[in-house]
């Protein structure tokens, strides 16, 4: 005989929450990570009642990298410097899911072995889910619930394979973007897009024998970046050198994030915002019609027949849709 689980009590989570206790904060972020209907409906109830507002002072950064640039021990040394000036920093690593298995790495705490220990930080690796969907949903309200935990900085880790990053991007206040000395990363980058999304870049391991590497690299990538933006009366990335393995020069991307912030005014941090918000309003959206597709009887009952039809070259996949899409409106 099965027990049932009681429901959330949303009142009682989002005072705890409030209160800044860490274990509402994981079973509210475990909610919002749910994609159980029941747990949606509540995670809905539990976000209207923390009233997330716009004009949140909490100072949202997302960062990236490139493969093997040491974002881990970049993000542990930028988290200790900002919780040694006092602040509480919430850090949300963002890690691949299979999208065969739905297994997912979940190494960034182990990772972070000085900074999961600190008392004002909270460390949570959180699957994508395989979908940027998934990413959109359960970061931006995991997001949410730091703030009103009254965290002060929340750093989201991208999984950094391109489009996620864009992703990540459209739900912070400021995109810091990690790279290394390496011979044509700063020109190929920009080619990619990636660097047009940065607002302050970092060239990491500027240490030991790569500082002068590291220091070239970034005036090499800095006089791009003036070439890229020349004649545009916006914000120009700054490129900096840092070693997050030392520490050192960590608080001089973090001066030049808060300079971010400033150029964008209240005014425009709000409107940025605002904005944001409106496009995860439309990633919701796209995310429950994705999911409702799938429960959809009407589709699950000419599911198997559409996907041997497709395999078997009998039908063509612009078909294919229409007869799922038509099933999912019957």
């Amino acid at each position: 005989m099965s027990v049932s689980k009681p429901p959330v009590d949303v009142d009682a989570l989002a005072a705890g929450i409030r209160a800044g206790r860490r274990v509402d904060v994981s079973r509210a972020i475990t909610l919002v990570e749910s994609s159980r209907a029941d747990h949606r409906e509540a995670a809905r109830a539990l976000l209207t009642a923390l009233a997330p507002s716009t004009d949140s002072p909490t100072v949202r950064v997302g960062i990236s990298g490139v493969p093997g640039v040491g974002k881990s021990t970049f993000i542990e040394a930028l988290g200790t410097h900002l919780t040694g000036l006092g602040l509480k920093v919430g850090v949300l690593a963002v890690d691949p899911s299979s999208v065969r298995t739905g297994g997912s790495v979940l190494g960034d705490k182990t990772r972070m072995a000085r900074l999961s220990v600190d008392p004002n930080a909270y460390i949570r690796p959180s699957p994508s889910a395989g979908t940027l969907g998934g990413v959109a949903r359960a970061t931006t309200q995991a997001m949410l619930v730091l703030e009103a935990a009254g965290y002060d900085v929340v750093l989201v880790e991208t999984v950094g394979v391109g489009q996620s990053e864009v992703t990540v991007a459209g739900m912070v206040d400021t995109f810091l973007f990690l790279t290394l000395a390496r011979t044509g990363d700063q020109l190929q980058g920009i080619k990619k897009g990636i660097l047009e999304i940065a607002d302050v870049i970092a060239v990491n391991k500027a240490d030991g024998d790569r500082e002068t590497e590291a220091k070239s690299a970034a005036r090499e990538l800095a006089g791009a970046l003036r070439m890229v933006y020349s004649g545009a009366d916006a914000w120009v990335p700054p490129v900096l050198t840092c070693s997050g393995l030392e520490g050192r020069d960590v608080d001089h991307v973090w001066r030049r994030i808060n300079e971010h912030r400033e150029h964008l005014g209240r005014e425009g941090l709000a409107t940025k915002r605002a904005e944001q918000q409106l496009e995860f309003t439309w990633a919701l959206v796209r995310d429950e019609l994705a999911d409702r597709l799938r429960r959809s009887p009407g589709v699950a009952a000419i599911r198997d027949q559409v996907r041997e039809a497709v395999l078997a070259g009998d039908l063509a996949a612009p078909v294919a849709a229409d007869r799922l899409l038509a099933a999912y409106d019957d």
